[in-house]
C-alpha cells in the first residue's frame, strides 16, 4: 500500500498530480465497488473493508469509474500503473511523426539563377517530406508592388508542382509576402 505523501506545505501529493485519480485513503464513498487485480468482480464493499483488503494483499485501491453508483475501484499496483501508463505516452509521442517546416526566402528583384537555386532547394526538401514556406521579403518601397511578388509565388509553385502542392495562397505576413507548399503524395 502506496504511503500518503505530503509537500512542504502539509498538502498530501493528490493536489500535485496530473490526472485525478483518487486512491486508497482519498475515496470518500461509503461503499465502493471492488475489482480484483485479475480483473474479477469481488462485489459491493464498505470502504474499510476495500482498504483492508487492499492492504491484505499489499495492493492499492484506485478509484477507476468515480461517477458510477456506487464508485468503481480496482486493486492495483498504482505505482507500476502510472509507469506503464507514462511508458505507453513516450511511446505513442516517439512513433508521432515530427512535421519540419523549412523555409526559402528571396526578394522581389530576385534573378533567373537565383530562382532556379532555390527551387532545387523547395525540390531536395520536398523530397525529405518538409513542408517548405516560401518568402519573399520586400525592402523600402518594393512593398508597394505586391503583384510583382504574388506573381513569383505563382512562378515558383507552377515549377514545382510535380513535388509540391500549395497548402496556402500568397498573403501578406508584415513586410513580407509568404505561401506554404506541402510535399506531394507518391503516387
Amino acid at each position: 500500500m502506496r504511503p500518503e505523501r505530503r509537500d512542504r506545505f502539509g498538502r498530501s501529493d493528490r493536489y500535485n498530480r496530473a490526472d485525478s485519480t483518487r486512491v486508497n485513503g482519498e475515496i470518500r464513498a461509503r461503499e465502493v465497488r471492488v475489482i480484483d487485480a485479475d480483473g474479477a468482480q469481488l462485489g459491493i464493499l464498505p470502504i474499510r473493508d476495500a482498504l483492508a483488503l487492499a492492504t491484505e494483499k499489499e495492493l492499492d485501491l484506485v478509484e477507476v469509474a468515480a461517477t458510477a453508483n456506487p464508485p468503481v475501484c480496482r486493486l492495483m499496483n498504482y505505482g507500476k500503473y502510472l509507469y506503464e501508463k507514462q511508458k505507453r505516452e513516450r511511446e505513442s509521442r516517439k512513433a508521432h511523426k515530427q512535421i519540419e517546416v523549412k523555409e526559402v526566402q528571396m526578394g522581389p528583384k530576385t534573378d533567373e539563377h537565383d530562382i532556379q537555386v532555390i527551387l532545387t532547394r523547395i525540390r531536395k526538401f520536398a523530397k525529405d517530406g518538409a513542408k517548405i514556406r516560401v518568402r519573399v521579403k520586400f525592402k523600402g518601397r518594393e512593398i508597394y508592388h505586391p503583384e510583382v511578388a504574388h506573381e513569383l509565388l505563382q512562378r515558383v509553385a507552377n515549377d514545382v508542382v510535380d513535388v509540391a502542392t500549395v497548402e496556402s495562397m500568397p498573403a501578406f505576413d508584415g513586410r513580407s509576402m509568404i505561401m506554404i507548399l506541402n510535399p506531394a503524395v507518391a503516387q
